[in-house]
């Protein structure tokens, strides 16, 4: 592989060229004006790599373990209680296995697509269960949430929204299952996920293939979390984002966590599957770009914390517009004359 060709292709991709963006829609018009949802994924493509993961996940993974962490913590910064709690996708188990009180819940709903990740879910808890959490399992979607309007106290998802065709739509769909003034807590990975292996994938594909076809997924960006969350129609929205690189000792080691975590391509218009050379060139131009001076691999992870309440009368609201009784060229002055002073 020509090294000219590898630096190229470096400086456009790390300039955000030829990175998939992600669009969002609750719903389109086809060419009959009839509505339908946008398809990104395949989901039960999806469900069945879960199955998969199921079976491949180690007991406890140091990323998943400190993204939940992380995505707990803000319970720890609200002072009442989330009696009712629905836990839905995404890294549900190590959710339950790290809650350890927090929030003060009493009854958990544990909700995944995949019926054997439902059982993991089971079998973990009988092994170690959480003390004075009645816990019942779910096999649902989060784009269909069988989840009665009004019911819930808190909503947790955590590395599991970023997968739904409709995401603005999901959201909705958990604040209206929300009680007034619930809590909605999410985790989901960012654009800036996986950048070297995007770049690597490019690359190799360019140079091998003459092109190249969609190979990972497209992810938000971070300033898209606060219009999601405004358009699902929460209140007193709050993003903020975390990046984690994890060192692995080759791409291929990288490649086998991704499956067990469940986050293998499900694109709907995903290419065939990546020929033995395109593969291998893919490897070569990863370490070659990004190894380190121990031989390790880094991966990076953005992860995108959101999180918002539903709507309640004691929520604090923003004054309406023209009701102010100072004037900000009287703050102004004020400020001028102390500044004399």
């Amino acid at each position: 592989m020509r090294t000219s060709s590898i630096k190229f292709w470096q400086r456009r991709l790390l300039a955000g060229g030829g990175i998939w963006k992600r669009l969002y829609s609750t719903e389109i018009a086809d060419d009959a004006g009839q509505s339908s949802k946008v398809k990104i994924f395949d989901r039960h493509l999806k469900r069945k790599q879960r199955d998969r993961a199921a079976w491949l996940m180690q007991p406890k993974d140091s990323l998943v373990d400190a993204v939940a962490e992380n995505l707990l913590d803000r319970l720890e910064d609200c002072k009442r209680t989330f009696p009712t709690t629905l836990c839905m996708g995404g890294s549900l188990e190590a959710v339950r296995r790290l809650l350890r009180g927090r929030g003060g819940i009493e009854k958990l709903i544990m909700m995944d697509t995949s019926n054997d990740m439902v059982k993991l879910c089971k079998n973990a808890e009988m092994r170690m269960p959480n003390e004075n959490i009645e816990t019942s399992y779910v096999v649902g979607d989060e784009e269909f949430l069988p989840i009665k309007e009004s019911s819930l106290d808190l909503v947790i998802s955590c590395l599991g929204l970023h997968w739904t065709n409709d995401l603005p739509g999901a959201m909705i769909q958990a604040r209206l299952a929300l009680k007034p003034d619930g809590l909605f807590l999410a985790a989901i990975l960012g654009g800036d996920t996986l950048k070297e292996l995007r770049i690597a994938c490019t690359v190799a594909q360019m140079e091998r293939e003459g092109g190249i076809s969609p190979r990972l997924s497209p992810l938000a960006q971070v300033r898209d979390a606060g219009n999601l969350l405004t358009r699902a129609g929460f209140m007193l929205p709050g993003v903020d984002v975390d990046e984690y690189t994890v060192r692995y000792k080759n791409p291929l080691e990288l490649i086998e966590h991704l499956r067990a975590m469940g986050e293998s391509n499900a694109l709907i218009h995903r290419g065939k599957i990546l020929n033995r050379e395109t593969a291998l060139a893919t490897a070569a131009v990863y370490e070659s770009m990004f190894a380190a001076e121990d031989g390790t691999v880094p991966a990076t992870f953005q992860v995108i914390y959101m999180t918002g309440w539903r709507e309640h009368p004691s929520q604090q609201k923003a004054k309406q517009r023209g009701s102010a009784t100072i004037s900000f060229k009287d703050i102004q002055k004020q400020f001028g004359q102390s500044d004399e002073r």
